[in-house]
């Protein structure tokens, strides 16, 4: 069964170097101490920081990069840019009227890279 995502929750991206941690913007709902989070915590550098470099062709600091290195493949800082929520999210548990987070969850960055979670940040609390 899925485990809820709290402030916390260990994460990668797939064109990522490092992994990441998540952190939840309510305050209202707590999840083994910590904040509880929802499928609207996705603004970048507050819910979800850099993932140190980043590795898309599709992120145009990476493309000037390489175009910099003569065409040698060359990382460049992360900056995620998430056009769209955590998907799927679970629509039968709402906090704060939306739908909670759970550790099956992904989120797209318009560069390409799919962000997921390795870790829920605790390990009490399923979401059915």
């Amino acid at each position: 069964m899925p485990m809820q995502v709290c402030t916390g929750a260990q994460m990668t991206c797939s064109f990522g170097a490092a992994p990441s941690v998540f952190s939840a913007s309510s305050t209202d709902v707590m999840t083994t101490s910590m904040p509880a989070g929802v499928i609207m915590d996705n603004v970048p550098m507050k819910n979800v920081p850099s993932f140190g470099m980043c590795t898309s062709e599709a992120n145009p600091a990476v493309a000037a990069a390489t175009a910099a290195a003569l065409g040698t493949p060359t990382p460049a800082p992360c900056v995620p840019v998430f056009p769209a929520p955590w998907a799927p999210g679970v629509p039968t548990v709402l906090i704060d009227n939306q739908p909670a987070l759970d550790n099956t969850c992904q989120l797209m960055c318009a560069f390409g890279g799919v962000v997921t979670f390795v870790t829920p940040g605790q390990f009490t609390h399923q979401i059915p």
